[in-house]
């Protein structure tokens, strides 16, 4: 299995048509694997998931009426309307607050372990950033590369459920994107922009304080985490709670390295209700860092794919594999892992469980290797090809 490769140019609509199109078959996936989910975790129909994301309209088009574009596109592509798109891009919202409200047990969430790694812990100084993403059973059939070439902003790479307008990746400007599921009291309770769509503006930041003043300027209408790093050598992981900067939590690096799964790090007011939908959490973090902390010399690419297969604690690992005694419609599996050379603009990506799945280096356009706009010229690692 390879994931299909997409990649678009032009104006935002454009290129959001441009990606409806060539994805549509695999944004069918995502549509029909959420309009089970919801109605199987949430009792909520897919009208009513529609109608509920419907409000998120208005505050993405503040931030950047272009990703409307993006989304109108997209839906014009793949023969499906802007709501139908919409609601796919607030899926954790909509998920998220069904949690919460109906007090759940461990259920459907997005699991993933995730990754920095600086100039003095890596074999050739390069800067790392990895993570697995653990999904739906459903998502391994949804999941596309989309590659993106503009005139305005950065370029970028993300694998990404198809339809969705961005996941995990890094542009062209040298910032690296990984995420993680969180989730609080607040979740639901709260107005602000989706998860999905920060993510996307995510890679139109070209420095890393760029990206934390974006989540510091606008509120978050669900919890997440952002592990963002730079090929200038910076990182830092932002725990996001729902509303304000004031719901921002920064952890810069130890010794070189961050990890971050699926649990808040830093210390919230009220209990946090990850640990009990993502029971694992503590222990994938415990372990990866166990992983960072024993390995010899510096690390590697090859040194992180072979931490991403680990399956201590199996199904429920590092690696995760649907479990036969969970119903399948609730089931989850790493999806793909994703591992970023910053420095040398490399991705390397496993098409599904990284313990079998060979990884492969993409091959990015030669457009994609853009002067950011503000490249120190006294110190600009650039991208090796």
């Amino acid at each position: 299995m390879t994931y299909p490769y997409v990649r678009v140019s032009g104006e935002p609509r454009e290129r959001g048509r441009q990606y409806g199109s060539a994805a549509r078959a695999r944004i069918e996936v995502s549509l029909h694997g959420y309009a089970a989910a919801f109605g199987k975790s949430a009792g909520i129909d897919w009208p009513d998931a529609r109608a509920m994301a419907l409000p998120y309209r208005s505050l993405i088009a503040e931030l950047d009426p272009s990703i409307i574009e993006e989304m109108e596109g997209i839906a014009e592509g793949a023969g499906l309307d802007f709501a139908d798109i919409l609601a796919l891009n607030c899926r954790t919202e909509i998920m998220a607050a069904s949690m919460v409200a109906k007090d759940l047990g461990p259920a459907k969430t997005d699991g993933c372990s995730a990754l920095a790694v600086l100039p003095e812990r890596t074999a050739d100084g390069g800067v790392l950033l990895a993570q697995n993403w653990d999904w739906l059973v459903h998502s391994v059939d949804s999941v596309v590369v989309l590659e993106v070439i503009r005139d305005e902003g950065p370029n970028y790479v993300t694998a990404v459920e198809a339809g969705l307008l961005a996941k995990t990746g890094m542009n062209s400007a040298g910032l690296g994107v990984c995420t993680n599921f969180l989730v609080a009291q607040a979740d639901g309770s709260r107005t602000g922009l989706p998860y999905h769509v920060l993510l996307r503006a995510l890679m139109d930041q070209e420095t890393l304080p760029d990206a934390y003043e974006l989540l510091q300027r606008h509120p978050r209408a669900a919890s997440a985490n952002f592990l963002l790093a730079h090929n200038d050598g910076v990182a830092a992981d932002i725990e996001s709670e729902p509303g304000g900067a004031d719901r921002l939590h920064l952890r810069m690096p130890d010794s070189g390295v961050l990890v971050h799964t699926n649990h808040f790090c830093s210390p919230i007011d009220r209990p946090d209700i990850a640990l009990k939908l993502v029971p694992c959490s503590p222990f994938r973090f415990d372990r990866l860092t166990a992983l960072l902390n024993a390995r010899p010399g510096g690390v590697t690419v090859k040194k992180l794919t072979e931490m991403l297969a680990d399956h201590a604690s199996f199904p429920k690992s590092i690696c995760a594999h649907a479990d036969p005694r969970v119903d399948p419609l609730k089931q989850e599996t790493t999806a793909l892992g994703i591992a970023m050379d910053l420095r040398r603009g490399e991705v390397w990506l496993a098409d599904g469980n990284p313990c079998v799945a060979p990884w492969r280096r993409l091959s990015l356009s030669d457009g994609f290797a853009k002067p950011s706009s503000v490249t120190d010229p006294a110190y600009s690692p650039g991208y090796v090809r």
